[in-house]
């Protein structure tokens, strides 16, 4: 596997109440990333009164200043709130695809009633808990494109698209497609059995520390943590900087995603996120102590996937 760590200084009702949904302007001097001035706005809607708007604002405040290009789609089933920004605009998976792929192998081992050999079991745990690159590129020679594709429409992702000639860290992913992933991860369906399910959550609950950064910046204590982050440069959009964490136990039912693109270093996707993740957790649990809340490492480190030179 091939990993990249980075020091880091500490880092200081839907009936009715779609009526109240909120729209946010954009922010204003948020850099210069291009697609800035012409971005999809951060809309909320929720059934408890007041925690749309607040939510908007908050994340729009967590956002200002900074120059990436952010697509967020969150799903709280407690207050059944939704929150999304450029929840459709399509980003490089890097390494957030494993998850995919681990629901594309398991999904494909019940259409064959069978359950997973001692080998799969061993590459999907590498995948998943450490972000290993060589049990990631195996599992995917062992699906095929095909097979992944398969998932995908029966997982109704239908925006998703894998990446061509071996190199999954490009598969093509949206906000909402990664919702939708974890939304058949916590809750039960038809596509993946409760069995499944639980294997997937499992494994996602017990990345390694060092790769435990991103979407879980700021969930309070007693919260089941369950995340896969990715990153990855190339020469047009900068880095790739995206997190995808589910947040069950305790009275807490949500998930978020954030992707991010155009960051100038790892850092500062890092940074982004876990500033959209604070106020994302922090607005769906006003009464956490502040000495409870869970503080990511500070020298997060994640696999860089094989890409072609572009």
């Amino acid at each position: 596997m091939t990993s990249y760590g980075i020091p880091r200084h500490p880092r200081t009702a839907v009936c009715a109440a779609l009526t109240a949904a909120v729209v946010v302007a954009p922010v204003a001097g948020a850099g210069p990333a291009p697609a800035a001035a012409t971005a999809p706005r951060p809309v909320c809607v929720s059934h408890q009164p007041g925690l749309a708007g607040k939510m908007s604002k908050d994340i729009a405040g967590a956002l200002r200043g900074r120059s990436g290009t952010v697509a967020i789609s969150l799903r709280d089933h407690t207050t059944h709130t939704r929150c999304t920004l450029r929840a459709n605009q399509r980003f490089d998976s890097a390494s957030v695809v494993k998850v995919t792929v681990l629901g594309t192998l398991l999904w494909d081992a019940q259409r064959h009633h069978r359950g997973l050999t001692k080998r799969e079991k061993t590459l999907a745990k590498a995948m998943i808990t450490k972000s290993d690159n060589a049990s990631t590129s195996k599992l995917w020679k062992r699906l095929k494109p095909a097979g992944v594709k398969a998932f995908l429409r029966a997982a109704g992702m239908d925006a998703t698209v894998p990446g061509k000639d071996g190199y999954w860290g490009l598969t093509r992913i949206t906000a909402n497609d990664q919702e939708r992933l974890l939304e058949l991860i916590t809750h039960a369906n038809t596509v993946l059995t409760d069995a499944s399910r639980t294997y997937v959550l499992t494994l996602m609950g017990k990345v390694i520390p060092s790769q435990r950064w991103g979407t879980p910046a700021g969930v309070p204590g007693g919260t089941k943590i369950h995340v896969k982050n990715g990153w990855l440069e190339r020469s047009s959009h900068g880095w790739r900087v995206h997190s995808i964490g589910a947040f069950t136990g305790g009275g807490h039912d949500y998930t978020l995603t954030v992707l991010t693109q155009d960051d100038r270093t790892m850092e500062a996707g890092v940074a982004t996120i876990e500033a959209v993740a604070r106020a994302v957790h922090k607005d769906l649990n006003p009464t956490a102590h502040a000495n409870t809340l869970y503080a990511p490492t500070d020298r997060p480190e994640e696999a860089l996937p094989a890409v072609p030179e572009d």
